[in-house]
């Protein structure tokens, strides 16, 4: 079930710092990762209905020989089996660069399944929105890196360019009537009040502007996040 954001009583600003904030105190590049605790226990939110969107067709193909079009046609309609007509797997995310990609998406749209709904994953750029409007597709993910790992170091670029690009593409998303979904990519080493929350922010303002659906995942990209309510951020996962 999509919900409207909840409303924060506090309105954080973006820390547009110069240098990327990388913890070292919790990831030195000469030990194993360290954990933090900080006396504050935050409790497990659960919420009312759970479902899975299945990615497959995107991280499934990363560690293996890409998959043929008839399979993933063959792997599409045994996970509409497996999900039911609830829809327990409620949605599929799809490469959109290729043209193998593009043939699997439209042969897939063309069983007219309701579940798993066939959704995108695109790159923050307009050419790769551009895509996602071509395919006729209805929701797509949008790859939002929130760490200075990714910021700094990987797209060469400070906190306040990277979410103004982000939200530049996502605004023109909603103006075409495409849900978005934004992948916190490497949220477990993020600064979580100086970026993170900032745009989560942003994001709910576009979404009560536009009244389209904006999701935000949370995306625990290196593995380092912990279920343990006492531990600190940005490694508590509750």
């Amino acid at each position: 079930m999509q919900m409207p954001f909840p409303t924060l009583g506090r309105r954080y600003v973006i820390e547009d710092v110069r240098e990327p904030n990388l913890f070292r105190e919790l990831f030195p590049y000469t030990e194993v990762p360290r954990l933090g605790f900080d006396g504050v226990s935050v409790p497990m939110a659960l919420p009312d209905e759970f479902w899975i969107t299945d990615t497959t067709f995107r991280d499934g193909q990363q560690a293996r020989p890409p998959y043929t079009v008839d399979q993933i046609v063959h792997l599409f309609q045994l996970l509409h089996r497996l999900g039911g007509p609830k829809g327990i797997i409620r949605k599929s995310e799809f490469f959109l660069y290729s043209r193998r990609d593009r043939e699997a998406v439209e042969r897939c749209l063309e069983l007219d399944f309701e579940y798993p709904e066939v959704t995108g994953w695109i790159r923050a750029t307009p050419s790769d929105l551009q895509l996602a409007r071509d395919m006729g597709l209805k929701e797509t993910g949008i790859l939002t890196s929130v760490s200075d790992y990714h910021i700094f170091l990987k797209l060469g670029k400070t906190r306040e360019e990277a979410m103004e690009g982000y939200l530049r593409v996502v605004r023109e998303a909603v103006e075409l009537g495409i849900r978005i979904r934004c992948h916190f990519e490497d949220i477990t080493r993020a600064d979580i009040y100086g970026f993170c929350i900032p745009f989560a922010q942003a994001l709910m303002r576009v979404y009560e502007e536009s009244g389209v659906p904006v999701v935000i995942r949370l995306c625990d990209t290196m593995g380092f996040g912990v279920p343990f309510a006492e531990a600190s951020l940005p490694r508590s996962v509750p």
